[in-house]
């Protein structure tokens, strides 16, 4: 990636800054810090920041920092005095406020919706959303209670930060405002913050309550709010589960606002960011065509940013769904391709949960079990709020024939985020392992709730029917398949056992396929 800048050429494949045919030299913390600056364009850095990636999270002095500074600035033609290009934010950090250029390596497109692509380039790390979250107010009267609601912001900090697409604001920034209460406009003016999230805390005697929302720092306007009230018995068990679950509530509204930012977007102006949004807006529509439409954005999305390990991962993932739902079949060079793209992901970053959960998906559709579970294990670890990786922990158990184990995850899934879009798969995926386990009646109330969701898709019929055919309810299970035949028209018991291409067990699929068969689906 190249970063152009009052003069300045900024090239961070090569590692070198010119200015014309003049090499300029700088040390190597120098133009760490640089960089740092150029990818936050117009976001404030704090300082924290800046020694975790300069100085890899060590103690330094505050004269360290005003040195390297002062020598990024000569570079590229500032001072301290102007500061035309670098501003001084007292007490918090720097932002860079000066005209950026940049370039990437750029795809032409000859589509009629996609705009050219020298008109679009863009590295999309300058897109990311900026989360700010205010220390929650104790309302208990009592500041001996400080602690609680000061643990329970540093926790919800910590584990929105696992979700590595969103930039949220260190810890040591947002304390800084503890009691000042600052409005949305203030904090996206000091900090850039797209996303805020507030909050308090208020116990009294064995009980507690808390109160969160999330807030559009562009427009103040409210996004989401909730409470949550438990008991105090065990008080780090419930600071643990209220944590993963604003989290997990937060992060898909901050996805959902992304993506219909991008919808409203000119076509014009698209970056690598907005077509990545746009496909997983495509994505989660849950059809034939809205699965190639996002296949095709997310490979735009990659071409115009080969860095942006998100659009690799997700694209991965649509074809796979796509060999799983819908017209792609499931050929080997197509799961290759996308066994390449997760991994490529991972290359661009290591310690990203979702990358880890995806790549288990693209390993379960390949037969590879063993690599399936490990890889949803390593996702959990590195973030205990995915829900979507113990979904697919749960399913690649149940493959293995370890039900017991996968309908716990599956149920933790369903649990953890009930505004995922893909939690009607949560409980469907549930109902065929309780279908495999033989317990019918649980399988069906399972289906039975994922098929009132949004989007939710033809095998969530498919299982209640074979659920009320196990069951003996005949004449319910042909009213099923009527149903069915118009959701999934062909729908057959050839086409099941080929869609089911990913199952381990011949008992199985064999019982499954005979579910159908006694419910009334067709051969062929």
């Amino acid at each position: 990636m190249r970063f152009n800048i009052n003069g300045c050429s900024i090239d961070t494949t090569a590692y070198e800054i010119r200015r014309g045919a003049e090499k300029l030299r700088a040390e190597p913390q120098v133009f760490d810090l640089l960089v740092l600056l150029l990818e936050n364009k117009g976001r404030l850095v704090t300082k924290e920041e800046i020694t975790e990636r300069v100085w890899a999270g060590r103690i330094v002095s505050e004269s360290a920092i005003s040195s390297r500074i002062k020598s990024v600035r000569q570079l590229i033609g500032d001072d301290g005095a102007s500061q035309r290009l670098i501003e001084t934010v007292r007490r918090r950090g720097f932002r860079l406020v000066g005209d950026v250029k940049v370039e990437g390596e750029i795809a032409r497109t000859s589509e009629a919706d996609l705009p050219p692509a020298d008109a679009i380039a863009g590295k999309s790390a300058l897109e990311r959303p900026v989360l700010a979250v205010l220390p929650f107010d104790n309302m208990s009267g009592d500041s001996t209670q400080d602690y609680f609601a000061d643990g329970l912001t540093e926790d919800i900090i910590s584990a929105l930060s696992r979700h590595r697409w969103l930039s949220v604001v260190a810890r040591n920034t947002m304390f800084g405002y503890r009691r000042i209460s600052p409005d949305s406009q203030k904090l996206k003016q000091e900090l850039g913050a797209s996303y805020v999230v507030t909050g308090s805390v208020r116990r009294s005697g064995d009980r507690m309550r808390v109160r969160v929302q999330l807030v559009d720092a562009n427009t103040s306007a409210h996004m989401w709010a909730d409470s949550y009230d438990r008991d105090t018995e065990d008080l780090f068990n419930v600071q643990d589960e209220i944590t993963d679950r604003i989290a997990a509530r937060i992060e898909p509204e901050v996805g959902a606002a992304e993506r219909q930012k991008a919808l409203r977007k000119g076509r014009t102006k698209l970056k690598a960011w907005d077509c990545f949004h746009l496909g997983i807006n495509h994505f989660y529509k849950f059809t034939a065509r809205d699965n190639l439409e996002a296949q095709r954005l997310l490979d735009k999305s990659r071409e115009l940013d080969p860095e942006f390990g998100e659009a690799h991962a997700w694209w991965a993932y649509a074809v796979v769904l796509g060999m799983v739902y819908w017209d792609n079949d499931p050929e080997e060079s197509h799961l290759n391709e996308a066994l390449l793209a997760a991994r490529r992901a991972l290359d661009i970053d290591d310690q990203n949960a979702v990358f880890h959960a995806i790549l288990a998906r693209v390993n379960l559709a390949r037969r590879d079990y063993g690599a399936a579970i490990i890889g949803n294990q390593i996702a959990i670890r590195l973030n205990p709020g995915l829900a979507v990786a113990y979904c697919s922990l749960g399913d690649s158990l149940a493959y293995e024939e370890r039900y017991d184990e996968a309908i716990e995850m599956l149920g933790r899934a369903a649990s953890l985020s009930q505004n995922d879009p893909q939690r009607w798969a949560f409980l469907s995926y549930g109902a065929m392992a309780l279908i495999f386990k033989g317990e019918y009646e649980t399988a069906l109330s399972w289906a039975e709730q994922a098929s009132v969701l949004p989007n939710c898709q033809y095998w969530t019929t498919s299982h209640r029917a074979v659920a009320l055919a196990c069951l003996g309810r005949k004449e319910e299970a042909q009213q099923v398949v009527k149903s069915l035949l118009i959701e999934k028209p062909g729908f057959s018991c050839a086409f099941a056992r080929r869609k089911l291409f990913y199952l381990k067990s011949q008992c199985q699929l064999d019982g499954y396929i005979s579910g159908l068969r006694n419910a009334g689906v067709p051969e062929k």
